[in-house]
């Protein structure tokens, strides 16, 4: 969390730990402190020199005995808990002894991934890109430490590698680092979130290519293939491309080649070890625990990316009855791909690496089907986000009365808290319209104001292009989920604001 730690206070973050992560915490601490009296160096001052060192592995001992027992079956339907976090969960299992054997047998077919359901909490769901970039960050912080306790309880053996400088190739775009290419692309077309030559790869595919018999499995013509990425390099930003004769399998070939050629890995060098690892861990609930964490940890233009592909899999895994391209053949065929590369270097013996194509095909299967709750940010972590806000605006509360009549007088807006039980507009613009806190005469007020707005019957906000937000008090910046229920939202955050706001996309259009 190096990269992220200036803004937040690390003392701040330990507090808001649980007792297995703080564990995992001091586990590296005295790993890391072990480390530099070897090397006759002095121990560190201060807590925060250990999150500049690289994760160590050590092996702790468990307290507690583990009696696991033999899987019969997958089962149909799965419940997500996200209010607990999720190495705390681990611990349950384990000590209640209800882990599988690893040397169970797993079959091929698509049929046995369950259902998973995902219960919503009276706060709603929060997903990704409903966060600010602040608060990211902090969630960031706490999804690598929750991320290590995980992978230490159910003793699993990850290894970070740094990205090697490679030899960037003198091309405008294979083989580009993924965040150079949307640099550049913001630049033509602003708020993009994905490399727009991948846009217009992913939306031709979706057109032309998903009902077409072995997508992505039938290869293309090479000549065609070179002569195409040839024309792409030379006229894609210009606008000269013509798509109208392009195979959809050399298109499919020249995607495949995108992912492969990036300097670094689509799943970064740092965590794509981890990603492989999660086929080792036996329950279905705890692979989709350490994805989600994996998902938060990845950079933002890594995250956009690899979801827009994963999207773009599912519509050809949905349209299974016309291409012949079924789920375990898509995360066999795509898995090389993300999970093999040159900047990461492979160990495996001769013998051993028809497993490992395996194990990232597995991987990549529950990436693509449980893609949706993958993107989210489970409840523990945003009430630890919360309570990190918190903590760090009480160190900085004025203790003065003077000079909290002087700010009074200089912030006239500033009232008393308004009564619950009323809702009044206090700020009408063509951006945003600011509410009050959360009452019965919402309803009223809401609609009464912005037509594309609606309620349902529960009294949550539903809307097309417009979205409540919540703002200040104990978070940054969260746009709210629909089925929110408002009057527990203003109890978990009462100093927070609303706004009704278009939102980004919307604006872009």
């Amino acid at each position: 969390i190096s990269e992220d730690s200036e803004e937040v206070d690390n003392a701040l973050l330990l507090s808001t730990l649980t007792r297995t992560q703080a564990e995992a915490v001091q586990r590296r601490i005295d790993s890391y402190t072990l480390s530099l009296r070897k090397r006759n160096k002095p121990p560190p001052r201060d807590v925060r020199d250990i999150f500049n060192s690289p994760i160590a592995q050590v092996n702790s001992e468990r307290d507690f005995s583990v009696t696991p027992e033999h899987q019969r079956g997958a089962p149909k339907e799965e419940f997500f808990i996200t209010d607990v976090a999720y190495c705390e969960q681990a611990v349950i299992l384990l000590k209640q002894a209800k882990l599988p054997q690893n040397n169970t047998q797993r079959r091929k077919e698509d049929g046995t991934l369950p259902r998973v359901i995902c219960p919503k909490c009276r706060l709603g769901v929060t997903h990704i890109q409903d966060l600010s970039h602040s608060d990211m960050k902090k969630v960031r912080q706490l999804a690598l430490i929750d991320m290590t306790a995980l992978s230490d309880l159910l003793e699993l053996e990850v290894k970070r590698h740094k990205t090697g400088k490679r030899k960037i190739p003198e091309s405008t775009l294979f083989g580009v680092p993924l965040a150079t290419l949307l640099d550049n692309d913001l630049k033509m077309k602003p708020n993009t979130t994905i490399p727009l030559f991948m846009q217009a790869l992913l939306t031709f595919l979706e057109k032309k290519g998903v009902d077409s018999e072995g997508i992505l499995r039938v290869p293309g013509s090479q000549s065609r293939i070179k002569q195409l990425q040839q024309n792409l390099e030379t006229n894609f930003y210009s606008g000269q491309v013509s798509w109208e004769e392009v195979s959809p399998n050399d298109a499919a070939a020249l995607l495949k080649k995108f992912i492969r050629e990036l300097p670094a890995p689509l799943l970064t060098a740092e965590y794509l070890n981890t990603f492989s690892a999660v086929r080792d861990i036996t329950d279905l609930k705890q692979k989709l625990h350490m994805l989600n964490l994996l998902i938060l940890l990845l950079p933002e233009p890594n995250r956009n990316t690899l979801k827009a592909l994963l999207e773009f899999l599912s519509k050809v895994v949905s349209r299974e009855k016309r291409n012949r391209m079924n789920l375990w053949a898509v995360a066999t065929i795509m898995a090389p791909n993300l999970f093999l590369h040159k900047a990461v270097p492979s160990r495996l013996t001769e013998g051993a690496e028809k497993g490992q194509a395996e194990k990232a095909a597995d991987v990549m299967r529950l990436l693509i089907r449980y893609q949706d709750l993958l993107w989210t940010i489970p409840n523990f972590l945003m009430s630890q986000v919360r309570k990190l806000n918190e903590n760090s605006n009480r160190r900085y509360q004025f203790y003065d009365r003077r000079i909290k009549n002087l700010l009074r007088k200089i912030h006239t807006d500033s009232k008393d808290k308004p009564d619950k039980n009323n809702a009044e507009v206090s700020c009408f613009s063509t951006d945003y319209i600011h509410l009050s806190v959360s009452s019965a005469s919402l309803k009223r007020c809401v609609t009464s104001h912005t037509p594309c707005v609606s309620l349902d019957r529960n009294g949550s906000v539903a809307y097309p292009d417009c979205a409540l937000y919540e703002v200040g008090g104990n978070i940054g910046e969260h746009c709210l989920d629909p089925d929110t229920h408002l009057l527990d939202l203003y109890n978990s955050n009462p100093a927070g604001e609303w706004f009704i706001k278009l939102k980004p996309n919307s604006r872009a259009l």
